[in-house]
């Protein structure tokens, strides 16, 4: 007769209080994450899926850090001016996308050396562009 023997791999981590498994620290008082944030990555799967979704388009002019990086947004459509979206800390508590630089018609070159220098600056910056119909209504929807 053979006898049953432990598995190779081990016990499953487990939440439990008192656990000492890596994802589980991050969790405060009632289980709750401490940091809702969803990894860079993911957010940017989100927001082309979403952006695909509503009959436009979107590609990664810039790929940062998969979980960390900070996540900014060009809007258009059908090549007019370009805006820039990023998500800025407001009063509430929350962090959503806002405005922070348009594209000048007759000096368009301004904005992309923008955004090289931004990434020049923080390598770890995510830039999607998205082509989309109405970009403010598109950017409402966004998770705060």
């Amino acid at each position: 007769m053979r006898r049953a023997t432990k598995s190779v791999a081990g016990r499953a981590p487990s939440c439990a209080p008192g656990s000492r498994f890596r994802a589980c620290l991050a969790t405060g008082a009632e289980g709750r994450a401490v940091n809702e944030r969803l990894p860079a990555h993911l957010e940017i799967s989100s927001l082309i899926r979403l952006t695909e979704s509503h009959g436009g388009s979107a590609m990664v002019l810039a790929k940062g850090e998969r979980d960390a990086g900070t996540v900014l947004i060009v809007t258009q459509y059908r090549g007019g001016q370009s805006r820039l979206f990023e998500r800025m800390p407001q009063l509430d508590g929350t962090r959503s996308f806002v405005e922070t630089r348009k594209e000048d018609a007759e000096n368009a070159k301004e904005f992309s050396d923008y955004l090289a220098r931004r990434r020049q600056q923080d390598p770890d910056i995510w830039i999607l562009e998205v082509d989309i119909a109405d970009p403010e209504r598109f950017i409402a929807l966004l998770p705060r």
